[in-house]
């Protein structure tokens, strides 16, 4: 017999670690993160319990598959009012377990008079979004989805359709040499005529992060399905931020004291994750030290250049900047969270720097009828 049981944190959580064997290359995010995420008195998306749901399959007591459903109101009032969310959907490959959870996800969505349903959409303010499609086995860096071959074939068996088409990227800083990352005398020619690196410091973190928010906004303004993410939408997200941050491999570049562009980057946390199983205990601290002792891999998880300053050099200049930054770090890898097939400067720009890709991924929408 299967048991759905709905809004059960401790089963949600434990879904993964179930459902997915131990050389699958998914990582769960921290236990803590998934309650906020799930907790309408700490998640900022939400305004009341009505705005989102989640649901866990348990068979012969164990929990094995979950899914979660909700709505965004400012997506809603920006792009389509009728369209609902689901996310997290992650379970064994059983095909009863997988239409119980959509049927439940769909029902939810349904009784709140909406006509379409889509995801993964992973319920942050910058979401992370999709289902994997290409790339099953490589491992993954913090921020990016991950999921067995199956789960495509489960959504398609449930009426589900691919659309949006994505990709994430790693590139391999061993193999490239400084001389490769950019023209040395354009970048010293932008800088002359006034811009400049600001380092993202743990002193002026939250100055630094709303400087970010803002170019956030501005230069992602026309993408599809892009809504503006509040003050406390992006502290929500990046709450940890200041435990994390390698200040060496993050910047903001002024031009005469003004905004024009950000790079965010962190340490992987993945390798960390999988040591404590996502959860805080008394060995956390020391793995901690470990991880940032031995850290290889870094992610790059915001690029914006604010219109005014686009087609100028700028971006690949900041790239350019931040892969050196990495590279005399110590870093020998570097990945990039996902890029929508229709960003044609975007995977240009990722190609120049000699980007492979890592994962490709689709968003998988149903209509409710």
């Amino acid at each position: 017999m299967i048991e759905i049981v709905e809004r059960n944190l401790r089963s949600f959580y434990e879904v993964p670690f179930n459902a997915y064997a131990a050389c699958n290359p998914y990582v769960s995010p921290m236990k803590s993160d998934i309650h906020r995420f799930l907790s309408v008195d700490q998640n900022p998306l939400f305004e009341s319990e009505n705005d989102f749901t989640f649901f866990t399959a348990i068979k012969d007591g164990q929990p094995i598959g979950r899914i979660t459903a909700h709505i965004h109101r400012a997506s809603h009032a920006l792009h389509d009012p009728d369209l609902a969310y689901f996310g997290f959907f992650d379970t064994v490959n059983d095909s009863d377990i997988a239409d119980q959870l959509l049927f439940r996800a769909e029902n939810w969505a349904r009784g709140r008079g909406l006509k379409r349903i889509c995801g993964n959409f992973n319920l942050t303010a910058m979401q992370q979004i999709g289902v994997q499609t290409q790339g099953f086995g490589n491992a993954p860096y913090t921020d990016m989805i991950c999921g067995p071959s199956y789960l495509p074939d489960l959504l398609e068996e449930n009426g589900y359709n691919r659309t949006f088409p994505m990709s994430t990227f790693e590139l391999d800083l061993t193999a490239i040499e400084e001389a490769q990352m950019g023209s040395a005398e354009k970048q010293q020619a932008l800088l002359e005529q006034g811009f400049q690196f600001v380092p993202i410091t743990r002193r002026h973190l939250t100055e630094r992060l709303e400087e970010a928010r803002q170019i956030l906004n501005e230069s992602f303004a026309d993408n599809p399905m892009f809504v503006p993410v509040t003050a406390e939408e992006f502290q929500f997200q990046a709450k940890e931020m200041k435990w994390i941050i390698d200040p060496r491999i993050s910047c903001l570049l002024h031009y005469k004291g003004a905004l024009a562009g950000v790079v965010i980057a962190i340490p992987d946390l993945n390798p960390f994750l999988k040591d404590t199983k996502s959860r805080f205990g008394w060995s956390t601290p020391w793995h901690f030290l470990m991880h940032r002792m031995k850290r290889k891999r870094a992610i790059v998880i915001l690029q914006g250049v604010l219109p005014r300053f686009q087609s100028m050099g700028v971006n690949p200049m900041m790239l350019a900047h931040v892969m050196t930054q990495m590279k005399r770090a110590g870093y020998e890898r570097a990945g990039g969270t996902w890029i929508s097939e229709s960003n044609h400067a975007s995977l240009r720009q990722v190609e120049k720097a000699g980007g492979q890709p890592l994962h490709g991924l689709h968003l998988f929408q149903k209509e409710l009828i």
